[in-house]
C-alpha cells in the first residue's frame, strides 16, 4: 500500500530533537522508522466531532506525530458526554467541545497544529473545511453527515475513514473510491426514515465502545498515511462487544452508485437534510399545522385539569427507565405502527420522546392511521426537565 502523503512534502519535513525522543518507539520499528515519522508530521487529517469517536481518534493522532489536525464541532461538553468522551473533564462541562480538546491535545503534544471549526459541517462550507486536509475521518452520529462526508471524500479524492457505534456494537472501514474500493452509498443508497434508528444518545452505547472503534479509525488513518499493511478499503469490521467478536465482510463497489458509480448523478454537494428527512429550521406556519404541537408549560397545565387524555412516550425503554413522566405510556416509535390499536381513537392523545423529533414522527403516522384528536410535546422531555422540573434527569 503506498502513503497518501505527496513525496515533497514529505522531503521537506525534518524533526527536532524533542521530536526525535517523543517519537523514540515508532523510530525504532523498522517499518516505520524516520521515514514514517516525517510522512506522521508531513499529514494533514480532518476529524469531523469531538465527541465518542472523536476523542480516541484525535488523541491517538495528536500523540502519533501527525502534524496538522484539523477538529469540526459546535457542540459544548455536557455531563451526559464524560462516561465516553475522553478528551473532556468536568471542569469542562459548559465549555465548548473544541476548546476542551484544544486543550487536552496540545498537552499531549504541543509540536502540532490544531485548526478548530466551530461549526455545524454543511453542504456549503465542507468543500471549504476540507480542502487542505489529506484524508476525511468521520466521528458524528448521525445520517446527514454521514452522507455528506461520503460524497465530499469521493468528490475531492480524499479517503474517508468511518466508524459507528451503538450500545455494545460498532464498525469500521475505509470508503474510498479513488483507492479501489466503494463509499458509503454503495452500502447505504438511502437513509433510514428519520426516527427509525435510534442514535446513541437515545438508544445508549457503553462507555469503552467508541474508545475502541475511535481507536481502530486512528490506526486505518495512520495505515493510510504511512502505507503500511492492509487498509479497510472495500472491507467493512463488525465488532461484538459482549461476545469479543470481530467480523469482517468483504464489500463491492455498486457500479449504479449516485455518487461513485459508472454513471455518477450527484456531481455536488447536496442538501443532506432534506436528503435524510430532517429539517432543523423552524417549521413553518404550514408544518405546525400539519404537526400539532403544545408547549412543556401547556403539557403541565393539562396535566392539572380533571379531563382525561392519554399521554404515550414514544423514546426507548431504556430512557424511559432513566426518567419518564406521570402516567406516560411507552410505546417506542418502532412498534407504534404494530401497537396503535393499543390507543382509543376517540381520546385525546398527547405524544412526548426526548426532544421532539421522535415524537413529531409519531404524530405523522398517527395521522396517517386517522387519528384526529393528537399533538406532540415540542422540546420533549428534556424541555420539560429545563424549564418545569430540574429534577427530572437531562440526559
Amino acid at each position: 500500500m503506498k502513503s497518501i502523503i505527496a513525496q515533497e512534502r514529505i522531503e521537506a519535513i525534518s524533526l527536532s530533537s524533542p521530536e526525535l525522543s517523543r517519537y523514540a518507539r515508532h523510530l525504532t520499528i523498522p517499518d516505520v522508522g524516520l521515514e514514517g515519522q516525517r510522512k506522521l508530521k508531513a499529514a494533514r487529517v480532518l476529524c469531523i466531532g469531538a465527541g465518542g469517536l472523536g476523542s480516541p481518534i484525535a488523541l491517538y493522532l495528536a500523540a502519533a506525530g501527525v502534524g496538522r489536525i484539523g477538529i469540526v464541532d459546535f457542540d459544548t461538553v455536557d455531563f451526559s458526554n464524560l462516561q465516553r468522551q475522553i478528551l473532556h473533564g468536568t471542569s469542562d462541562v459548559g465549555r465548548m467541545k473544541l476548546d476542551s480538546a484544544a486543550d487536552t491535545l496540545r498537552e499531549i503534544n504541543p509540536e502540532i497544529e490544531i485548526d478548530l471549526y466551530p461549526v455545524a459541517f454543511t453542504s456549503e462550507n465542507a468543500r471549504e473545511i476540507a480542502e487542505p486536509y489529506d484524508l476525511i475521518i468521520d466521528g458524528t452520529d448521525n445520517f446527514q453527515t454521514r452522507y455528506l462526508s461520503n460524497d465530499l471524500a469521493v468528490l475531492t479524492g480524499k479517503p474517508n475513514v468511518y466508524g459507528s457505534i451503538f450500545r455494545f456494537e460498532g464498525q469500521v472501514s475505509v470508503f474510498a473510491p479513488h483507492l479501489g474500493g466503494p463509499c458509503y452509498r454503495c452500502l447505504f443508497p438511502e437513509p433510514p426514515e428519520p426516527g427509525m434508528v435510534p442514535s446513541c444518545a437515545e438508544g445508549g452505547v457503553i462507555g469503552v465502545l467508541p474508545g475502541i472503534v475511535g481507536s481502530l479509525q486512528a490506526n486505518e488513518a495512520i495505515k493510510l498515511i504511512l502505507g503500511l499493511g492492509e487498509s479497510l478499503v472495500g472491507r467493512l469490521v463488525h465488532f461484538d462487544a459482549l461476545r469479543f467478536r470481530f467480523r469482517d465482510f468483504q464489500l463491492k463497489r455498486d457500479p449504479n452508485c449516485p455518487v461513485c458509480g459508472e454513471t455518477p448523478t450527484i456531481t455536488e454537494l447536496i442538501d443532506y437534510d432534506e436528503f435524510c428527512g430532517v429539517t432543523r429550521a423552524e417549521p413553518d406556519s404550514q408544518t405546525k399545522k400539519m404537526i400539532p404541537e403544545i408547549t412543556v408549560h401547556d403539557l403541565k397545565e393539562r396535566l392539572t385539569q380533571p379531563d382525561p387524555f392519554t399521554l404515550v412516550d414514544v423514546r426507548e425503554p431504556e430512557e424511559y427507565n432513566v426518567c419518564r413522566l406521570p402516567d406516560a405510556i411507552l410505546i417506542p416509535l418502532g412498534q407504534l405502527a404494530e401497537r396503535m390499536h393499543e390507543l382509543d381513537r376517540d381520546a385525546e392523545i398527547v405524544v412526548h420522546c426526548k426532544a421532539g423529533g421522535r415524537s413529531a414522527k409519531a404524530i405523522e403516522l398517527l395521522m396517517e392511521q386517522g387519528f384526529e384528536n393528537v399533538c406532540h410535546v415540542a422540546g420533549g422531555i428534556n424541555a420539560w426537565s429545563r424549564e418545569i422540573d430540574p429534577e427530572v434527569p437531562l440526559y
